[in-house]
């Protein structure tokens, strides 16, 4: 059975996982121009949120994840990898073909790229963090 509460561990996770999960949203944003993406992405934060799964336990960490469960998470990547796919078909273009929008107030260029990103971060993140909250739930469990 794993045990929580060290004091370095404890203090560690409060100030890493804001900046792992800054440093996630920045590679996610960042990775379909340059090396990045929605893989390393959801990689980054579900190691955010298991390194405060390991200090403070699985019902901390669900408290942090408020009402999100990680089968919902995967759900909604799945949701957002298939709407990805949609907009060029509307535009009478091949399937899978590319669309960019920009956003004139903040000069953004959206993409469905970006959205297909977005879907494997959330699929990604909701993955393994569900994983290793269940293997934390069955490893408490046991004698």
């Amino acid at each position: 059975m794993v045990k929580s509460g060290t004091i370095i561990l404890n203090t560690a996770a409060r100030f890493l996982m804001p900046l792992q999960l800054m440093f996630s949203v920045f590679l996610l944003l960042r990775g379909h121009d340059e090396p990045g993406g929605g893989f390393i992405a959801g990689l980054v934060a579900a190691g955010a949120f298991t390194l405060y799964l390991f200090a403070f336990g699985v019902s901390a960490t669900k408290q942090v994840l408020r009402m999100v469960d990680p089968k919902d998470l995967i759900g909604i990547g799945l949701l957002l990898g298939m709407i990805s796919v949609l907009p060029a078909w509307f535009m009478g273009q091949p399937f899978l073909t590319a669309q960019w929008w920009t956003i004139p107030i903040i000069d953004f260029k959206a993409s469905t790229p970006l959205i297909f990103d977005i879907g494997v971060y959330f699929a990604v993140l909701g993955s393994v963090t569900g994983m290793v909250m269940t293997l934390m739930e069955v490893d408490k469990d046991e004698p």
